[in-house]
C-alpha cells in the first residue's frame, strides 16, 4: 500500500473516499464516531451531538438514476425517489460490495488534526482519536474531510427580539422527528427550505394551524415534472445548461422565472422568491401548494419581533396562542477537530479551490469532500470529488499555483453572487463544475468524439439527463456498464412505476424536444422577416 489518508466520516463521502483510495493505490484509515455508516442518511428517534439528524418522513429530492455512485446503479425496482430507509440499504450495499467495511474504525472519535512539525517537508498530520475514552495519535500523510455540513443546527435566537420572554416551546428542525407531539397545537416554521416545507407540510395533518415564516420567499419545484417525468432527469441535462450559459442573461433569467412560475403562480400564494432570476435551490415540496389552498398551512414574512404567546410579522399581521416554534434555519460549517485557519483561510470565509482544496497550504495533503452544493446529487459529486484528490495525493493529479488558484476562487465568487446570491453556502451550477472536475483526471465526457464514434450515445449523453455514469465512462476509473447504464436509463426510471402495464412504456425524445426548441427563434426570424 502507499501513502496513508485519514478519512474523518463514513457517509456517502467518506465512503467514496474510501473507494477512490484503494483505487489509487493508497492506504485510507476512515474514522466514524458512530456505530454504522450513512452518515445522514442514518436514521435515529433523536437527535445526537456531532451528528446529522433526520426525520423519520424523509424522502430524496434526487432521482435514484442522478444520485448514485458512478459505477453502482439502484436495482430496477427501487422508486424514483426514496425512502432514506431505502437510500440506507443501498449505501450498505455498496459499501459490501466494494468491501470497504474493512477500512473503517466505527465508534471512533477524531478530536484534533493538527500539521506536523516536518510539514512543510513531509505534508504530514497528526491525527489525535478517541475510543473507549482512550487517546492514541497517529500520523497520516493526507486528510479527507467527509463531516458533512448538517451537523451544527444555526439557531439564530439573537434575531428575533423577544424570543427570551416567549412561554412555548421552541426547537431547531435537527431535533424534530415526527408529528405526533403537535397534535391539536398552532405551529409556527421559521424558514422555508426544505426541512421547513417538509416539516410544515406534515404538521399540517394533525396540528390546529401552521404558519411558515420567510424572509425571502422561494421557488418550490414538484419533484415529477414534464410528461410526469423526475425533475432531475429532464431539468439536469447538458443541452438546458448550454442555454442557460449561452443566451443572454435577460433571456435565460425571464426563461427561468417562466419555468419555476409553470406549476403554479407563486405570487398568488406568498411563496416569490425576492430576487426570482437568481438560481438559488428551489424547495422540492409536491404538496404545499395543496395545503395553503386548504388553509391548513399560511405563508408570513419575516418575524419581527415575539411576545409571550405570538408572533409579530414585519407587515404588522400577528399569529397568536403559539404552542410551539420549529426553527429550519439551517446549519453552520464546523470542523472542531481542525484549526479554522485552515478552511477560513481569508477574511473568516470558506476558501477552497474548487470547493476542495486550501489554496495557501504549503502542500496539498488535506482535502474537503462534500461541501459544494448544486441542483445535482451528493453522491455522484463526492465521487468525482474524491476520485480527483486521491490522484492529488498519489501524485498522479498536481495544482495550479496558489496565485492561480485563489484567481478561480475570487472569479467563481463573484459568478456565484450573480446566480446563487449572498450566502453561505458554496453552491455552484452542476453540470459545469462536474465537468470542472473531470477534466482534472481525464473523465470528462468527450462530447464531439462521441457524435463521431457513437452517435446513439452522444444523443443520450448530450440531450438526456447528465446522469452519474457519464463521468465513469472514460479516461481513468472507466467502468465498462457504463455506455448501457446510460442507453438504459429511461427503463429503470420506468419500471417501478409502471406496475400496471397499460400500452408501451414512454420515454422522452430528445430529438422531438429539439426541434421544438429551435422552432421558437425560427419563429421570431419569420416575423421579423414578414414586418421588416
Amino acid at each position: 500500500m502507499g501513502k496513508r489518508v485519514a478519512i474523518v466520516g463514513a457517509g456517502v463521502s467518506g465512503l467514496a473516499s474510501i473507494r477512490c483510495c484503494l483505487e489509487e493505490g493508497l492506504e485510507p484509515t476512515c474514522f466514524e464516531r458512530s456505530n454504522d455508516i450513512g452518515g445522514l442518511w442514518k436514521f435515529l428517534d433523536h437527535a445526537k451531538e456531532g451528528r446529522a439528524s433526520i426525520y423519520q418522513s424523509v424522502f430524496t429530492n434526487s432521482s435514484k438514476e442522478m444520485m448514485c455512485f458512478p459505477d453502482f446503479p439502484y436495482p430496477d425496482d427501487y422508486p424514483n425517489y426514496m425512502h432514506h430507509s431505502k437510500l440506507q440499504e443501498y449505501i450498505k450495499t455498496f459499501a459490501q460490495k466494494k468491501n470497504l467495511l474493512r477500512y473503517i474504525q466505527f465508534e471512533t472519535l477524531v478530536s484534533s488534526i493538527k500539521k506536523c512539525p516536518s510539514f512543510l517537508v513531509t505534508g504530514q498530520w497528526e491525527v489525535v482519536s478517541e475510543k473507549d475514552g482512550k487517546q492514541e495519535s497517529t500520523i497520516f500523510d493526507a486528510i479527507m474531510i467527509c463531516s458533512g455540513h448538517h451537523v451544527y443546527p444555526n439557531l439564530p435566537t439573537d434575531s428575533f427580539p423577544g424570543l427570551h420572554q416567549f412561554q412555548g416551546h421552541y426547537l431547531h428542525s435537527r431535533d424534530y422527528k415526527d408529528p405526533d407531539a403537535f397534535k391539536g397545537k398552532r405551529v409556527l416554521v421559521i424558514g422555508l427550505g426544505n426541512s421547513g416545507s417538509d416539516i410544515a407540510v406534515e404538521l399540517s395533518r394533525l396540528a390546529t394551524q401552521v404558519v411558515i415564516s420567510t424572509r425571502s420567499g422561494s421557488w418550490v419545484m414538484s419533484r415529477v415534472w414534464d410528461n410526469g417525468y423526475p425533475w432531475d432527469m429532464v431539468y439536469v441535462t447538458r443541452f438546458a445548461s448550454f442555454l442557460r450559459n449561452a443566451l443572454p442573461s435577460f433571456v435565460s433569467d425571464w426563461l427561468y422565472v417562466k419555468k419555476m412560475n409553470t406549476w403554479f403562480k407563486h405570487e398568488n400564494f406568498g411563496l416569490m422568491p425576492l430576487n426570482g432570476s437568481l438560481r438559488k435551490e428551489p424547495v422540492f415540496n409536491d404538496e404545499l401548494p395543496s395545503r395553503i389552498l386548504c388553509g391548513t398551512v399560511s405563508i408570513k414574512p419575516n418575524v419581527k419581533e415575539f411576545t409571550e404567546t405570538s408572533a409579530v410579522f414585519e407587515d404588522g399581521t400577528v399569529f397568536e396562542a403559539i404552542d410551539s416554534i420549529i426553527f429550519a434555519t439551517g446549519y453552520d460549517y464546523a470542523y472542531p477537530f481542525l484549526d479554522d485557519s485552515i478552511i477560513k483561510s481569508r477574511n473568516n470565509e470558506v476558501t477552497l479551490f474548487k470547493g476542495i482544496f486550501p489554496p495557501l497550504m504549503e502542500k496539498p495533503t488535506l482535502a474537503v469532500i462534500g461541501l459544494v452544493q448544486s441542483l445535482g446529487a451528493a453522491i455522484p459529486t463526492a465521487d468525482l470529488q474524491a476520485r480527483w484528490a486521491a490522484k492529488v495525493f498519489a501524485n498522479s493529479c498536481t495544482l495550479p499555483t496558489t496565485n492561480e488558484m485563489m484567481d478561480d476562487i475570487d472569479e467563481k465568487m463573484g459568478k456565484k453572487l450573480k446566480w446563487f446570491g449572498q450566502s453561505q453556502t458554496l453552491q455552484t451550477d452542476y453540470i459545469t463544475y462536474m465537468d470542472e472536475l473531470g477534466s482534472f483526471i481525464g473523465a470528462k465526457p468527450n462530447i464531439p468524439w462521441l457524435f463521431l464514434t457513437d452517435p446513439q450515445l452522444a444523443l443520450e449523453v448530450y440531450f438526456g439527463p447528465c446522469s452519474p455514469y457519464q463521468f465513469r465512462l472514460m479516461g481513468p476509473g472507466k467502468w465498462d456498464g457504463a455506455r448501457n447504464a446510460i442507453l438504459t436509463q429511461w427503463d429503470r426510471t420506468v419500471k417501478p412505476t409502471r406496475m400496471r402495464a397499460v400500452g408501451k412504456a414512454q420515454r422522452p425524445q430528445h430529438f422531438y424536444n429539439l426541434l421544438r426548441i429551435l422552432s421558437f427563434p425560427v419563429l421570431l426570424l419569420a416575423i421579423w422577416l414578414t414586418f421588416y
